[in-house]
């Protein structure tokens, strides 16, 4: 009987030993694998913020006073009513726009700014802008005009509202 308790003890100690080394192994592919499938997930996530940082930037809003762009005044020739007299348009206007980033482009961009804001004001008649319905469609049509992209497939630009701070009709 001896002989045979010698057999089964080396053979029971063998699989305790074959049983600890697969669950070694299996707990080092598990770590493995989870610390690999982070890593995956880690990257992927900053390569996707990488790729549209410019979206990103539009989502997040700060918190804070309003940013203000103050922007020289405009006096322009107006479409003849039907009278056919000639009217003049002298406006001053501010611009709030979301960050102060938005602020620093359309600073250095002033010059198409300018532009299309005066493009837009003398194709107006003095009866479609002197009510206060007509001022709000005009400040809506500055902030579509002013919120256009200003390079080709650029961004467009976060201007929120215009203050009119003078509207004279002459």
């Amino acid at each position: 009987m001896k002989a045979d308790q010698k057999v089964d003890a080396p053979a029971g100690g063998g699989s305790k030993k074959l049983i600890i080394i697969i669950v070694a192994v299996l707990l080092v592919l598990g770590a493995g694998g989870g610390g690999a499938a982070w890593y995956f997930m880690h990257n992927s996530g900053d390569a996707h913020e990488e790729e549209a940082p410019a979206k990103k930037k539009k989502k997040e809003k700060k918190a804070g006073p309003p940013e203000y762009l103050p922007v020289d005044p405009f006096t322009v020739n107006l479409q003849p009513g039907e009278d056919g007299a000639e009217q003049y348009l002298q406006l001053a206007f501010t611009l709030e726009v979301g960050s102060a980033e938005e602020k620093e482009n359309l600073k250095v961009n002033m010059a198409k700014v300018r532009s299309r804001v005066l493009l837009l004001l003398s194709s107006k008649r003095a009866a479609d802008i002197n009510t206060p319905e007509g001022k709000m469609q005009l400040a809506k049509e500055i902030v579509e005009q002013t919120s256009e992209p200003l390079e080709q497939r650029g961004d467009k630009q976060d201007v929120v509202d215009v203050l009119f701070t003078a509207f004279i009709i002459q």
